[in-house]
């Protein structure tokens, strides 16, 4: 539930805790989900967050009551990264709070993870999280469980809790802003505790095999568009040869049959990587966030090939959506001739939709790589 060591609490200073979470739209039309989601996450806001961190003196705020002119990007990321205290509602995944709570990870202090029982992302179970659901009695038993974390934070201090994959011990070392300082008396590093080094090659591997799912994928796709040409061929000439409609619906089931195999393995290789995009989502982005805060110089060779193994990773994966969606197209046009096309155009389907949803969140992660390397240069 919590991450860090202590919060500054003897300061005179008062303690500032910023909120993470979906926005919502406070414009959007009345009954619409951007709308609900703006209401019901504001809601969670100020009866439950808001209320819990008052009764200790800490002045909350979220992302939309920055007040301060100037680049609200810049400033959420400082406000991630500089508030004594964070609560994350990681309620459905939303990618924004993903990539903002790793920025968070990344610095070691205190973070509680709230959210709505049901809708929790898997990919951060390891992390305790305060549960709520929508009524007045569940809303009341989280803002009580939030004060009672912060007020055993401010009295004992916090626990360092191994963050989600990537940023696992991160900041515990000899750093000026580790999370437990030399001399301190804290918690020790395990010796077989994952650095961050550790950490990027297991985020290298696990790219290293979205690559090979990506030559698979181009592989098999191959392999679909030449029997679809072959087919394409075979059916043009019976037509134009006035061939019975029993010879075509003959050539359409040999065409079906050996399709079956290939459709199946990359229906099955598609949804490989979209699992594997899913679970590597959040380290990768906030993989991303730690080369950001790094200056270009100091980020190591590593770093760019990172960057450069998303940027390649991205573009074979938009080929390779393009040939789907046309081969999709065409074997669905074809569907309608027989039946015994229906189940190798359905995994051809749902191999395009899968890949769809993985390769646009591959796609944020390219041009936020792009932006990193573009940045490099001197400037003019």
């Amino acid at each position: 539930m919590i991450t860090s060591q202590t919060l500054p609490h003897e300061s005179d200073q008062p303690l500032k805790c910023f909120v993470v979470g979906p926005i919502g739209d406070p414009h959007a039309a009345h009954g619409s989900p951007e709308r609900e989601s703006y209401e019901h996450h504001l809601g969670i806001f100020e009866q439950v967050i808001a209320p819990a961190c008052e009764k200790y003196g800490i002045s909350a705020v979220r992302a939309d009551g920055i007040t301060q002119a100037g680049d609200i990007t810049e400033q959420i990321c400082r406000y991630v990264v500089e508030s004594d205290l964070v609560v994350a509602d990681v309620s459905g995944g939303n990618p924004n709070v993903m990539y903002e709570l790793g920025l968070r990870h990344i610095t070691g202090k205190p973070t509680i993870h709230i959210g709505e029982a049901g809708q929790l992302p898997f990919d951060i179970a390891s992390i305790r999280t305060i549960r709520y659901q929508r009524t007045r009695s569940h809303l009341a038993g989280a803002r009580k469980e939030i004060e009672s974390a912060v007020e055993a934070g401010l009295r004992d201090g916090f626990g360092l809790l191994t963050p989600a994959r990537v940023l696992r011990g991160l900041q515990v070392g000899d750093g000026p802003d580790s999370a437990v300082e030399p001399g301190s008396g804290g918690k020790e590093e395990d010796e077989d505790s994952p650095g961050l080094l550790d950490d990027f090659a297991v985020i290298e591997g696990e790219l290293d095999e979205m690559t090979a799912d990506m030559e698979a994928v181009a592989k098999t796709t191959e392999t679909i568009g030449a029997l679809t040409r072959q087919s394409s061929i075979e059916l043009i000439d019976l037509t134009q040869a006035s061939a019975p409609a029993s010879a075509r619906l003959v050539a359409v089931a040999r065409y079906a049959e050996t399709l079956s195999a290939p459709a199946d393995e990359l229906n099955t290789v598609a949804s490989t990587f979209a699992e594997r995009m899913v679970m590597l989502d959040s380290g990768i982005r906030a993989a991303l966030g730690l080369i950001e805060m790094t200056p270009p110089d100091e980020r190591g060779e590593g770093a760019e090939q990172f960057l450069e193994q998303l940027m390649a990773l991205d573009e074979a994966a938009q080929e390779a959506l393009t040939q789907i969606g046309f081969f999709s197209t065409s074997a669905a046009a074809m569907s309608r001739l027989s039946r015994h096309l229906r189940k190798p155009v359905k995994n051809i389907s749902a191999a395009a939709r899968h890949l769809t949803s993985a390769i646009a969140r591959m796609g944020e992660w390219a041009s936020k790589a792009r932006e990193l390397v573009q940045g490099q240069g001197p400037t003019v």
